[in-house]
């Protein structure tokens, strides 16, 4: 079982935010290295079956029953959807210059990955990955208990000064950018700080908006998108299905 992250601190006791991390990692241990992508991690949920997916907790996300779910991006859909964020981010960053990509657990990290790898690809130019668990400055985390945590924060350098880019599958609400940001000033403060995401559902709750889209996906209450993705699931696909359960009962995104 592992521990809570322990945030650096000096030879006083006081918090060092703006120090890259890693967990329970002594100091002398040489250079940070981002934790592999996998169930092997620390924390990290594994994925269900696809008709049980319902992300990290049953609290968080209504059950949708795949087989009559709507497919709304196919795989290629998502690799272009993907290459033309890519290419938007490297036009409003000065070409991606000080900028870091921050996944945010657990599908925008792979989503965080192969936006790096495409910029890597057009640019040549090594952008750094990071991944953000929020689960502790979620709003209801008094109402519905402690979340379990998808896995550990990483950032393979200072944030302090950079451009940062939250990257997540689906903006709903709003309140999980507004947790991720939270949780992202506790390590240090940006220059400035952008989202991108596979998919706009709306709905949103707080003034929060995403500079970079895949997709915009009007939806009802009683809908729900569940992005699947080969590093987690075996295979790629957004695809929008009615819940079991009716009304707004999942208040993240």
């Amino acid at each position: 079982m592992s521990r809570p992250l322990q945030q650096p601190t000096d030879d006083t006791g006081s918090p060092k935010p703006n120090q890259p991390i890693a967990p329970d990692r002594p100091a002398d241990r040489g250079p940070l290295t981002p934790p592999a992508l996998s169930p092997t991690v620390p924390g990290f949920a594994p994925p269900r079956q696809m008709d049980q997916w319902d992300h990290t907790n049953q609290s968080l996300r209504p059950l949708m029953d795949l087989q009559q779910a709507r497919l709304i991006l196919s795989e290629d859909e998502i690799r272009r959807a993907l290459t033309r964020i890519a290419h938007e981010i490297l036009e409003r960053t000065d070409g991606a210059r000080e900028t870091v990509l921050v996944g945010l657990y657990v599908e925008g990290v792979p989503l965080a990955e192969r936006l790096a790898a495409a910029i890597q690809a057009f640019e040549g130019i090594a952008v750094p990955v990071g991944r953000l668990d929020f689960s502790a400055h979620r709003d209801d985390v008094h109402a519905k208990g402690p979340f379990p945590i998808p896995g550990p924060t990483f950032f393979p350098a200072d944030i302090a000064g950079r451009t940062v880019v939250l990257v997540d599958d689906v903006l709903y609400t709003g309140r999980s950018l507004r947790a991720a940001l939270d949780a992202l000033f506790t390590y240090g403060r940006p220059a400035r700080v952008q989202a991108a995401v596979l998919v706009d559902r709306g709905h949103r709750e707080l003034p929060i908006r995403a500079d970079y889209v895949g997709k915009n996906v009007p939806t009802g209450r009683d809908e729900w998108i569940s992005v699947l993705l080969r590093e987690l699931h075996g295979q790629d696909g957004v695809y929008l299905a009615r819940t079991n359960r009716g009304g707004n009962d999942a208040t993240t995104g």
